[in-house]
């Protein structure tokens, strides 16, 4: 017999999850992690940025003062106190995952997990002991196994990374001084999010973005409303732009750069961080000693987040589907639910919430709008510009648009975009209403609080059906 029904690896926002709801539906669990519990998400990525950001919007109203008619003084500010107040959150929410793991009757172990085949695991301990034989490392069995790895920046040849001078988001996190000037590869969710930050606190920020337009995944107009609000603002962009080689001198760097035009340029920087996307953490944890089987660095799984192995499971970010930290915690809960034989329904990830947490904030889910008529259907925009919004305009936040991308024959929501002030608080409306069928009438007959920002959805909806009243 198995020392557990299910054994998680990794504990990051899909491991941790996955483990609490298996033990939820009664199966003995473990969880095995070499770090802090939490993964990327909680430790280096998603909550100690989303710190930062919010340090960075506190200082820029601080600089605003005057259009509220409150007046200040020499203003002056320490990045280092951001970074601990960052650190500390991280800290409370790492804590609270620690307790939910022990209330929930999941075992931790913590070392590094390495399949060995036939539901075995080698937990190697945390201080470096690698061979079987070490007298910290012990084994492991468990009937079923979820792989919940995550993944890494993505290194290139032409971005030499050294942790110093390039760096990635996992050293820029925690890095406690802001430089005077920085290169930003990749106009991404991390790249436009860091270059928010630096930006508010003083820094010379240039994104190099290889695809025509900043935030390439979204639709077209948000990218243009995201490229004009960091035109204003003085951060410097590089679209249709390939980085050729770095050089790297002392405590700068000189950044080769292929514009959109074919002319080769030179960035001189303090820093250059790598925001070129992820590769799976699949090295080094007996994937083929399990039987396995990867594709380009990820872990492939089906629509049950079962590997190609019985009994063996992946989920989150190692398996590339959408590298999300909400995704990962519904793989999760999806596996752990599979394993009990529950009957849960698969996920639709082109219908999975997505945000970016510039200023202005990015909110989308679903087609674009250029998607969708290449999809075939036949569909209906509806628009409402933040500048029409009083709440938006009360704020002094007035720049932005919520788009929504409708089936002109049925009305069902297609997919919904949106930029500006707390955008991101709005996706709960449209994905509820995506979910249940809901169609832009149905949204359009909501009776919305006034003033709100999430009027601009009610306002949309009513301009995909040719009514709206404020616009």
């Amino acid at each position: 017999m198995a020392d557990f029904d299910v054994a998680v690896v990794g504990a990051g926002p899909g491991g941790y999850v996955a483990a609490i709801r298996a033990a939820q539906l009664g199966l003995r669990t473990a969880i095995v992690e070499d770090d802090n519990v939490g993964g990327v998400c909680l430790n280096w990525g998603c909550i100690p940025s989303k710190a930062l950001l919010r340090n960075a919007e506190a200082l820029d109203i601080i600089r605003r003062a005057d259009e509220f008619g409150v007046s200040v003084g020499e203003i002056t500010y320490d990045y280092g106190k951001a970074i601990d107040r960052s650190r500390d959150v991280v800290r409370r929410l790492t804590t609270g995952v620690g307790y939910l793991l022990r209330k929930n009757g999941v075992q931790r172990f913590d070392g590094r997990g390495v399949l060995q085949g036939d539901g075995a695991i080698l937990v190697q301990s945390v201080n470096g002991a690698q061979d079987d034989g070490a007298a910290d490392a012990q084994t492991i069995s468990a009937d079923n196994i979820i792989v919940a790895t995550g993944a890494r920046s993505r290194r290139i040849p032409n971005i030499p990374v050294d942790g110093e001078t390039v760096i990635t988001s996992r050293e820029a996190i925690v890095l406690r001084e802001v430089p005077e000037s920085i290169v930003i590869v990749g106009g991404g969710a991390i790249g436009v999010e860091f270059a928010e930050v630096y930006h508010s606190y003083g820094a010379e920020v240039t994104i190099v973005e290889l695809l025509p337009r900043l935030v390439p995944l979204e639709d077209e107009e948000i990218s243009a409303q995201l490229e004009q609000a960091f035109r204003r603002r003085g951060i410097d962009f590089m679209t249709s732009a390939s980085v050729q080689r770095i050089d790297i001198g002392e405590g700068e760097a000189a950044v080769r750069v292929i514009d959109g035009e074919g002319a080769e340029v030179t960035l001189e920087c303090d820093k250059v961080l790598a925001a070129v996307g992820i590769e799976g953490n699949v090295d080094g944890i007996g994937l083929d000693a399990a039987g396995v089987r990867c594709e380009r660095g990820f872990i492939v799984v089906d629509d049950y987040m079962r590997t190609s192995a019985p009994g063996v499971y992946a989920i989150g970010d190692v398996t590339g589907k959408l590298p999300l930290a909400h995704v990962a915690s519904a793989q999760g809960v999806l596996a752990a639910e599979t394993i009990a034989g529950v009957d849960s329904p698969t996920l639709d990830y082109s219908l999975m919430p997505r945000a970016t947490y510039c200023r202005p904030q990015i909110a989308s889910f679903g087609l674009t709008e250029r998607q969708a008529i290449d999809a075939g259907y036949s569909v209906n925009i509806g628009k409402f510009p933040l500048t029409a919004s009083g709440k938006a305009l009360a704020m002094g936040e007035a720049q932005g648009l919520v788009k929504l991308v409708a089936d002109a024959e049925v009305g069902e929501l297609l997919g919904a975009h949106m930029i500006g002030a707390e955008a991101t608080e709005l996706l709960g409306e449209v994905g509820l209403s995506r979910l249940l069928e809901g169609t832009t009438t149905e949204l359009g007959w909501l009776v919305h609080p006034h003033p709100t920002i999430s009027e601009a959805i009610k306002e949309a909806a009513l301009a995909a059906e040719g009514q709206a009243i404020h616009f």
